[in-house]
Formats: structure tokens, C-alpha cells, sequence
């Protein structure tokens, strides 16, 4: 019996009943990627004797009587993660012998509950791609077709999901970087609410790993079903010990709902400043037709949702804020002068991006005080819905774009060519005030790619946007392997 493409919560059944012992799943999946990965190049990093060994341990503590939420299940974790004694490189060549001496909380918390680490995963350099290439370990392919990307940053992790190399991976999302790899790699993924999961460790080289909540940016899981989605972050959420957990302990509210005709749902399909594709827009309503069909309210338009081009535009505003924080004085000098260019009226996506590079600390103060004005606009909008239900990107995974200028980049969206870098719109309606999302599979392209949609939930609501999921991969289906 092949395991490989099993999920976590069946491997977990398995091993538990004495089918199947750690050390088969794990030599199963390191034959997998030996096999398989030289098309796909998702596994960056591998740690196959360090794997065997764990699965050894695993299988002894089973025997001993110990059970641990993912005791003996084969993972894999992204590149950006820092794990003792392999490298963390981020995509950079300058860092390529980096090596952190001690496990990002995430990893640590994985281990802690038993996962057997099979190896990293790739990434584009910084995160800072929908794409995931870099100098060091090449280009990662679409498992459904090798001549589109997997998406990224969290690409390396998708594409080994879909091609059964382990049972979960962690990513990371500030851009859509775990959910825009789940959609166009046709696996789940969450971003949780911002703040949920703690980070430590998951910082670029060689910066040390110390607890730091960097703004917009969350660390969370991906699998192969719902239901493995949510025993994964049950296993990564909560405070970090050397900050707020030395005082608080998690508490996560239960789902909304439990029957998926009760959910109150409203249906996102357009966006003022990014056209949806056909394909994306098929698979909105192949949702929106499954929960009517069951009996939940669901309805296209409300008076409570925030101005999504004002959301848009602070959004842009601050991630750049966030990313720019880190480039050389003289780019930022460069995007100094490029922001002076743009008239103070200008709401332009553009504009946001080059006036947030630059932000004064009054600029983000005064930012931060209209993302709390678009958090209370949302909740009050939950108090009339428990979900949304949005596009993750406009289109399925696109072609391979070895250009290295995302600003002159094109994305085709049914013909018509759009500015790359626009699309991100979508990724920041959760993004920006820091909401949760589950991004789920939806179907298939005319062209046979999957297709996902993202689920919006209220703040600190993981389990409803969860629970929506499981109970719409019951009425349409989840995952399906590659062809």
C-alpha cells in the first residue's frame, strides 16, 4: 500500500493501529522524492539520515506508549525556517553556507509533537515572488505542469504537497505566500490571524533569531486536507514563551458554525482595481452554489465591506513599508526621489507602493490608524456574516517569468495584460488588518490546473474559516494528485 499521498490525520490512524511503522512512511517518502523531485525540484535541503533517525525515535516512543499529535508523520518545512545544521539562505547566494545553530520556535513546536523532518523546501529570494527560483537551488516547477511556477513564496512547500512528498509543510504569508502557492498547486493552506502563530526564527540570514512580530507577516500551515490544516496550526499557534506566553495562554474561540447551511456568507467577486479571470471566477461560483445549495445565506454585495480601493492602497502603502525596511541606503534613497515624482493626490497602486518604501514613523503611525478604522468596518461586517469568500489571485499558475524586474512584469488575465504586481490585491484583503484566511481547492481550469478560493474569517476566528473548508471539501472535493 503507497502512503505518500495519505493524509496526516489518516498516517496518524495508521501508525496508532500498527499498519504502518514511521520508518516505512518516512524510507517511502525519501524514495518519493528521489524518484519524483528531479522534474519538480520542491526539496531544496534534504535531511533524509536525520528523517530515518526521528522515525526510528518515533517508532521507539510509540512502542514505549507515547502518542504526540504527529508523531512519526513525515513533513517537510520552507527553506526560510531556520533548522539546526542545515542551511537558512533565503534564496540569497551570499548566504548559501549559512547555517543557524538552533530550530525556529515553529520547527521546534513540529518536533515537539513528532513530525519527522524529510527537508526544506524551495523559496525565491527575500520571499519576495510569486514564484520560487533562486541562484542557489534552481527553479521549482508546477507538479501539474512543469512549465508554470507553483506559486511563492511557500511555492517549494505546495509543490511538495502536491507531489506527496510528506504530509504537511509550513510557510509564511505576507503576500499571499501561502495561499497563492496552495491555489495554484491545488492544496490547503491558512494564514492565521496575524499575531496567532509565533515566528522566532523565521528571519532572513544572518539576522538573530530573537522574538519579533514583523508587521502583516504571519507563519502558518499547509497540508493536503482541511481537517490536517487544522491539527497543524493547533500544533504552530500560541505566544512565544519569552514574550506574551510568559503570561498568556491560547484560547481560540469554537467554529461559528457546524452545518454548512447555517454559515452567513458574502461572495467577493470583483475588485475594483484587478479584473478576476474566467477560471477563478468558475470556481466563486462553484462555492457560492455549493453553499446555496445547502441551505447557507449567501449574497454578493453589502453596504459593511470596507472601501476595498482604500484597502488596496494602504496595504501597498504598508508593505512596502514593511519590505523596504531592509533594502540598501541607496535604493531607498532611489524610491526616495521615485516618491517625490507622484502628486500628493495620487491613489494609484504605484504610488502607495513608492510613498510606504519611504514612510516616516508619522506616515505609519498615521496608517496604522486607518488599518484600525478598516478592522472595525470588519467587524462589524462578521457580526452580519461569518465568512467571505474571495479570489486568492485572478488567475491559475502562470507560465515560468525568469524577468528579475517584477515592476515591468505582466500578468495575463484572459488575454488582457495587467500589471504584475497589481494582483496582490486580493492576497491584502486579509493581509492588511490582519484577518484570517483558508485557501481551499475549487476545481480545475478548462486547461486542467487547480483552481482555490480564500476563505475570510473574523479575527482570532481560525476554527470558522477552518471548519467552512472541511465542510466544503465534504460537498466539492479537496485535493486530487497530479495527473
Amino acid at each position: 500500500m503507497e502512503w505518500s499521498l495519505r493524509s496526516a490525520e489518516e498516517l496518524a490512524i495508521a501508525l496508532h493501529a500498527g499498519e504502518v511503522t514511521s520508518t516505512e512512511l518516512t524510507d517511502e517518502a525519501i524514495a518519493r522524492i528521489e524518484r519524483d523531485d528531479k522534474a519538480i525540484n520542491a526539496i531544496c535541503v534534504p535531511d533524509f539520515d536525520r528523517a530515518r533517525a526521528a522515525a526510528r525515535e518515533a517508532d521507539a516512543a510509540r512502542a514505549r506508549g507515547e502518542d504526540r499529535p504527529l508523531l512519526g508523520i513525515p513533513v517537510t518545512v520552507k527553506e526560510s525556517y531556520n533548522i539546526a545544521g542545515l542551511p537558512t539562505t533565503w534564496g540569497l547566494p551570499q548566504f548559501a553556507d549559512y547555517v543557524p545553530a538552533e530550530d525556529a520556535l515553529p520547527v521546534a513546536r513540529l518536533k515537539a509533537a513528532g513530525a519527522v523532518v524529510l527537508g526544506k523546501t524551495n523559496v525565491p529570494p527575500m520571499l519576495g515572488d510569486l514564484q520560487s527560483a533562486n541562484e542557489i537551488y534552481g527553479v521549482t516547477n508546477n507538479p501539474w505542469d512543469p512549465t508554470r511556477t507553483p506559486g511563492g513564496s511557500s511555492g517549494g512547500s505546495a509543490a511538495a504537497l502536491a507531489a506527496g512528498f510528506g504530509a504537511l509543510s509550513i510557510g509564511s504569508d505576507i503576500g499571499g505566500s501561502l495561499r497563492n502557492p496552495a491555489h495554484f498547486c491545488g492544496v490547503y493552506a491558512h494564514k492565521p490571524t496575524l499575531g496567532l502563530v509565533a515566528n522566532r526564527g523565521h528571519v532572513p540570514p544572518p539576522t538573530p533569531a530573537l522574538p519579533f512580530d514583523r508587521d502583516l507577516a504571519v507563519v502558518g500551515p499547509m497540508a493536503r486536507t482541511a481537517r490536517d490544516l487544522a491539527l497543524l496550526l493547533d500544533v504552530m499557534a500560541g505566544a512565544d514563551p519569552l514574550t506574551l506566553g510568559v503570561a498568556f495562554d491560547l484560547a481560540l474561540p469554537p467554529a461559528r458554525h457546524e452545518r454548512l447551511g447555517d454559515f452567513r456568507v458574502l461572495v467577493l467577486e470583483d475588485h475594483p482595481l484587478m479584473p478576476t479571470g474566467s477560471a477563478v471566477r468558475d470556481a466563486i461560483h462553484r462555492v457560492s452554489d455549493a453553499l446555496t445549495d445547502a441551505g447557507a445565506r449567501v449574497e454578493w454585495h453589502s453596504p459593511l465591506l470596507p472601501d476595498p480601493v482604500d484597502a488596496a492602497v494602504l496595504y501597498m502603502e504598508l508593505l512596502l513599508s514593511t519590505l523596504a525596511a531592509g533594502f540598501p541606503e541607496a535604493a531607498y534613497e532611489q524610491m526616495r526621489v521615485h516618491a517625490a515624482t507622484f502628486a500628493p493626490d495620487d491613489r494609484s497602486l504605484d504610488a502607495a507602493r513608492m510613498r510606504g518604501a519611504v514612510f516616516s514613523q508619522r506616515d505609519w503611525i498615521a496608517a496604522t490608524s486607518r488599518r484600525e478604522l478598516h478592522r472595525q468596518g470588519w467587524r462589524e461586517l462578521f457580526a452580519q456574516f461569518d465568512v467571505v469568500v474571495a479570489p486568492i489571485t485572478p488567475t491559475p499558475a502562470f507560465p515560468h517569468d525568469p524577468n528579475p524586474d517584477m515592476g515591468s512584469r505582466r500578468i495575463d488575465i484572459d488575454g488582457v495584460e495587467y500589471p504584475f504586481g497589481d494582483q496582490l490585491v486580493w492576497a491584502g484583503t486579509a493581509t492588511m488588518p490582519g484577518l484570517p484566511a483558508t485557501a481551499v481547492p475549487a476545481g480545475r481550469s478548462p486547461e486542467g490546473l487547480p483552481v482555490g478560493v480564500q476563505l475570510i474569517g473574523p479575527m482570532f476566528e481560525d476554527r470558522t474559516p477552518l471548519r467552512l473548508a472541511e465542510l466544503l471539501e465534504e460537498r466539492i472535493g479537496g485535493f486530487v494528485a497530479p495527473e
